[in-house]
């Protein structure tokens, strides 16, 4: 079997491109400039690199995790200085058809499941931040519903799944063997979870855009959406949602990024403390 990549191995983006660690700068801390990050990861233009979608996405797990953006991103006039584990961030969002950008995520990958095996894929981030959408894009539905005469929102919350699973939830708990008091949204999948985001979010469309009002228009709305997104997955990937395997809970996944933030942040203090040593 294969011997796993240690911290400090040294990755090369490709022959003719520096490696990851000769990309590092120091100035009392080891960083990275996000323009060169970018660059060699295959991103042609990185003159507003701060706005990129891969380093807003870095910036959103951060604040959704709840790491100090401030200690692993600081921002100059022009350029963003990254810290290790904000290259792994901007990495994991970034794009995959990119040949950089796979052969960098399958590095972090290994890197990341030495200090959690819950932070190792994209897969990982995409979850904790579709999982913080869907938090507030329910608080917005709910805030449409029952404006609009809501009697029970348990029961109108279980059309929408009854719509889409062909099973009310309790029997969707049982299914995919979600623990009691807890969210069977805490433990799907990054389609299943953006499904299920496209749901809530549809049906807050329609509630508004066909004025429904009272529970029995209100249920009906939830399950026609649920349906309706039912019937694109089959469509589009030839799987209906309760076919789809569960994955980790996201709490384990939260818990698993923040070792890797320790883990990757141990790295270069290592790193520095041999420099200091051979001064």
């Amino acid at each position: 079997m294969a011997e796993k990549t240690t911290a400090l191995d040294v990755f090369h983006f490709d022959t003719d491109r520096p490696n990851f660690e000769d990309l590092a700068k120091d100035n009392g801390f080891h960083f990275w400039f996000a323009s060169k990050l970018m660059e060699v990861l295959g991103y042609e233009d990185t003159t507003n690199v701060a706005k990129s979608k891969p380093i807003q996405r870095a910036l959103a797990a951060c604040s959704t995790l709840g790491i100090q953006i401030q200690e692993n991103f600081d921002f100059t006039d022009n350029d963003v200085k990254l810290t290790r584990f904000a290259c792994y961030l901007v990495a994991m969002n970034s794009d995959p058809k990119k040949f950089n950008v796979a052969a960098a995520q399958a590095y972090f990958a290994v890197l990341a499941e030495q200090f959690s095996k819950y932070a190792q894929d994209n897969e990982a981030i995409d979850r904790i931040l579709t999982r913080e959408e869907i938090t507030q894009q329910e608080k917005s539905l709910s805030s449409v519903v029952y404006q609009s005469g809501i009697a029970s929102y348990p029961l109108f919350q279980n059309e929408g799944y009854r719509g889409m699973y062909n099973m009310n939830l309790k029997q969707l708990r049982e299914i995919k063997k979600v623990p009691d008091k807890r969210s069977p949204l805490d433990f799907m999948g990054a389609t299943e979870s953006a499904a299920n985001l496209l749901r809530i979010r549809l049906t807050e469309e329609k509630i508004k855009n066909e004025r429904r009002h009272g529970q029995n228009e209100l249920e009906d709305a939830a399950h026609i959406i649920g349906q309706e997104v039912r019937g694109l997955l089959k469509r589009t990937i030839n799987k209906t949602p309760e076919s789809l395997p569960p994955a980790p809970d996201i709490r384990n996944v939260h818990k698993g990024l923040k070792q890797a933030s320790k883990g990757f942040r141990e790295i270069d203090e290592s790193i520095n403390n041999k420099k200091l040593k051979k001064k």
